[in-house]
């Protein structure tokens, strides 16, 4: 499918995004009736098997899941392979790239809870519930993400942060960190 073609789509579905979006491969972009998908200047996003020489497994998604959903990507920013998926809202500073296959999630997909997992499972419109255990997540501008991480619901990161390939990050971290681990934790400050 042409790129132009699929900014057509994106309009339709009130997908906002700035000047020299650049496609590569399709994506996968759905926005839910009444989310925000905003898409900022000179943006690059891969999902074809070539377009990332670490080798992407999959196309990029980027998904609000529910009617009050964010994701807001910023100026200058490149994804590759990864997937975005919004219950609360995400948020991608200025100049961040982020490798192949990499996952940002601000939710959980279902409760902890049996109880409520089973809940979940008998209604219809699950989708929306509000037991699924959600928190934003917020990626400060001038960051590089790893290939193969994954950024879970509650994570801050700093401006000027590296999280290191394959790293599962959790919680709150100041600029200028390196990342790394499963847990992730801080290995080095960078000036």
């Amino acid at each position: 499918m042409n790129s132009n073609w699929f900014k057509l789509i994106m309009k339709i579905t009130s997908i906002k995004y700035g000047k020299n979006l650049l496609l590569k491969g399709m994506p996968i972009i759905f926005n839910k009736h009444g989310a925000r998908i905003e898409i900022g200047d000179n943006v690059t996003i891969k999902s074809s098997f070539l377009s990332n020489l670490v080798g992407l497994y999959n196309r990029t998604i980027i998904v609000t899941r529910v009617s009050a959903a964010e994701v807001i990507i910023g100026n200058n920013v490149g994804i590759s392979g990864t997937t975005i998926y919004a219950r609360k809202r995400i948020e991608i500073g200025d100049n961040t790239a982020i490798g192949g296959n990499c996952k940002i999630l601000d939710n959980d997909f279902h409760p902890l809870d049996v109880e409520n997992r089973l809940k979940l499972m008998k209604n219809v419109h699950g989708g929306d519930s509000d037991l699924v255990p959600s928190k934003e997540v917020k990626i400060g501008k001038n960051c590089f993400i790893g290939c193969n991480s994954i950024i879970l619901k509650g994570t801050v990161l700093g401006e000027g942060c590296v999280v290191g390939a394959g790293a599962v990050v959790a919680g709150k971290f100041e600029d200028n960190c390196v990342i790394v681990g499963n847990p992730a934790k801080v290995i080095r400050r960078l000036k």
